[in-house]
């Protein structure tokens, strides 16, 4: 069998790792390795993007980027995973059940929101935006609100959970329904603090864009119950809505815990500098299945896209580089910039792990818009996307925002 290295997952991580591994199977002339890229459908959902208008546009066809760079695509679904027996079983579109060997295993299948059966009507009431299915679902249904007339249910809609998500689509949602009267947007948070993983430095600019926004903040507010006319709260009050947008916590892949190794308390595999599972040896996780350390003082790569696409490259070129007896590169990526889309109040840009402030307002936007629009996605000739998949020519977060925010002012 000629050796192959198949990689689950088409997001960020996924493609990169299959661009990155055939990078340096190009530069050694080696054409005796087979790379196989598994996953639902060939194309790469921006779910950065999915909090956004017209989501159903949200997905970039990856059919002519692979058949150009010579990698291979099978339509499925991922089940199981035999380490032992080097390969994977995957269910096609048609339900059928197939089995794929390998020789070194790209595990980058994401992650997913965490829907708590503790909170009654979620599962049946509750609305999302992490699949280009759930968010198409919720902008059908807030079009469909307009035909209805206006009533506090219909006019209100609430967002649980005020993370990075949360705030990214409450912000959103007065541009995305400008023309509705009477809007009336909640935003509720279990914890004390609006972006609790957001720091204490985007907090106060984050809270002025919720203001003028016209955005009500509940805070330490747990949910309990969502129906189809309301939400209600741990402290017994009810929020008469028809729209109630689940954004709370997501865990890794449930194929994580298919294969030995330690795991955090997201579900991530814990990984070494080569981003390999030490407990199999043949086995690199990735992306939002990966706890890998970004440096040397503890940080540790979090479920983005900015950490998936280097995570990615240095995945793939070292899954390739130990099949072909290479040097492997240890993944590294200090610093850390964050972007965070405040809707039409703007944007709001830190650095490092503290999280200061840089940038806010305009300039911020424009650089938030050039990432969701430009930045993410991959170039459109196999050549470009080869080359660009070097893992040490991707630069670091900071010099990203530096390089842009300089760009930026410049054309001002």
């Amino acid at each position: 069998m000629q050796n192959r290295i198949v990689v689950v997952g088409a997001g960020f991580s996924g493609i990169w790792s299959a661009l990155s591994a055939k990078r340096l199977l190009n530069l050694k002339q080696r054409k005796d390795v087979e790379i196989l890229v598994i996953a639902p459908k060939p194309s790469m959902v921006m779910r950065p993007r999915l909090y956004e208008a017209d989501p159903s546009s949200m997905a970039y066809s990856l059919d002519i980027l692979l058949e150009e760079a010579g990698i291979e695509f099978v339509q499925g679904t991922v089940e199981t995973i035999h380490p032992d027996e080097h390969n994977v079983e995957v269910r096609s579109p048609s339900g059928d059940i197939s089995s794929i060997s390998y020789h070194q295993l790209i595990l980058a299948a994401g992650s997913s929101i965490v829907r708590p059966r503790g909170v009654v009507g979620l599962q049946e009431h509750g609305f999302d935006i992490d699949s280009l299915e759930s968010a198409t679902k919720l902008e059908s249904h807030l079009e469909a609100l307009a035909s209805l007339p206006s009533s506090s249910a219909r006019d209100t809609i609430v967002v649980c959970g005020a993370g990075f998500t949360g705030v990214e689509l409450a912000t959103e949602l007065p541009k995305r329904l400008r023309e509705r009267e009477n809007l009336r947007i909640v935003l509720v948070e279990n914890a004390t603090e609006v972006g609790p993983e957001l720091g204490a430095g985007p907090r106060p600019v984050i809270l002025q864009a919720l203001k003028d926004l016209g955005i009500e903040v509940k805070l330490g507010s747990a949910v309990t119950e969502i129906s189809a006319n309301g939400v209600t709260l741990a402290s017994g009050e009810h929020i008469e809505t028809m729209t109630a947008i689940w954004t709370a916590g997501v865990r890794a892949t449930p194929l994580t815990q298919q294969i030995s190794g330690e795991k955090d308390a997201l579900s991530r595999l814990h990984v070494d500098q080569d981003l390999r599972v030490p407990a199999t040896k043949d086995i690199f996780a990735t992306g939002d299945a990966a706890y890998a350390q970004t440096d040397g003082e503890g940080n540790h790569a979090t479920m983005s896209c900015q950490h998936a696409m280097l995570l990615g490259r240095v995945a793939g070129h070292n899954a390739a580089a130990d099949l072909i007896q290479e040097p492997s590169i240890p993944y590294s990526h200090p610093g850390y910039g964050c972007c965070l889309d405040l809707g039409a109040w703007g944007a709001v840009i830190t650095r490092g792990w503290d999280r200061k402030v840089l940038i806010t307002g305009d300039i911020a936007k424009q650089v938030k818009t050039y990432i969701n629009q430009s930045l993410i996605y991959p170039p459109k000739t196999a050549e470009e996307a080869i080359a660009g998949a070097d893992p040490l020519a991707y630069p670091a977060g900071p010099e990203l925002f530096d390089q842009m925010i300089e760009t930026l002012k410049a054309s001002a």
